[in-house]
């Protein structure tokens, strides 16, 4: 670049050009998106059926990019893996720990098929939830199903953050802390493109949203027993009239993997403390 600049030759920087460019999406980009995400779709499948208490963090990294690679998948680019402790507040690698009864687990996969990629996260009980965890995957769908409701040709990405939580509301000092949980990135040849949706830059920097856009949202809220939390990520198409989902496996609600455990008075709830002392009204000191 420098020796372009030294003979006299203008250097600009380019990036831009071709994001701006790389924002709104032909149908057959779509399609490709779309196949890529249902090859997550099936690593999900695969994934639900195979958590249970024993399983390692590790070991779940291993299965969905095999379902991916099997199905075609060019490049496996990352599994996020995080369970029990390590969900509140949660870093972006797998570990080889155990999964034990009733903990929360979460997966961000990220892969690509063809050049487009995807960025999918989903969250699990295992075993059983508690009320903690679920409040907090409520809280999630909650803020993911407002900012949908509004994905349309026209609105701002200012629009879209305005219904997600101020940082402080969740715990953290300010918004650049926050950075990436309540969150928006445009998804194609690349997992992070335009446009963006953070109340970090967004309402400075609204983008309009256009047909043929094709973008990720992020939703995450911890547990109010401070240990758990819940992720969601729903990739969506800028429709004519609003938007299309195309990551299906299901998330309205928390879903449990692993086996229904039988007592001798019937089925445990699914909704239950992992310890199992304050599941009982003497364990918990007389309480209701």
């Amino acid at each position: 670049m420098f020796a372009l600049q030294r003979a006299g030759i203008t250097v600009v920087d380019g990036q831009q050009i071709f994001l701006n460019a790389r924002a709104i999406k032909t149908g057959e980009e779509i399609g490709l998106l779309t196949q890529a995400a249902s090859m997550v779709d099936a690593a999900y499948e695969k994934l639900y059926e195979f958590l249970r208490p024993g399983v390692r963090e590790n070991e779940a990294v291993g299965l969905v990019s095999k379902v991916l690679y099997d199905l075609g998948s060019e490049y496996v680019e990352g599994v996020n893996a995080i369970s029990g402790e390590r969900c509140s507040p949660h870093p972006h690698v797998y570990s080889d720990r155990l999964i034990r009864p009733g903990d929360p687990a979460f997966f961000d996969i990220l892969h690509s098929y063809q050049g487009y990629r995807t960025c999918y996260y989903r969250t699990f009980a295992v075993g059983s939830a508690s009320s903690a965890q679920h409040d907090a995957y409520k809280r999630a769908r909650e803020y993911m199903d407002r900012a949908i409701a509004l994905v349309r040709p026209g609105a701002t990405t200012a629009d879209i953050v305005a219904v997600w939580p101020k940082a402080e509301e969740f715990g953290f000092a300010n918004e650049e802390a926050a950075f990436a949980l309540q969150y928006g990135h445009g998804v194609g040849l690349s997992i992070w493109e335009k446009p963006i949706f953070s109340r970090l830059v967004s309402f400075d920097h609204p983008e309009v949203l256009k047909e043929g856009m094709v973008f990720a949202l992020e939703t995450y809220w911890p547990s109010a027993d401070g240990w758990g939390a819940a992720r969601i990520e729903e990739e969506v198409v800028v429709t004519a009239t609003g938007c299309q989902v195309i990551t299906k496996f299901p998330a309205e609600d928390l879903l449990v993997a692993g086996q229904r455990y039988y007592a001798v008075g019937g089925p445990l709830p699914l909704e239950r403390d992992s310890q199992s002392h304050l599941n009982t009204v003497d364990g918990r000191g007389g309480k209701i």
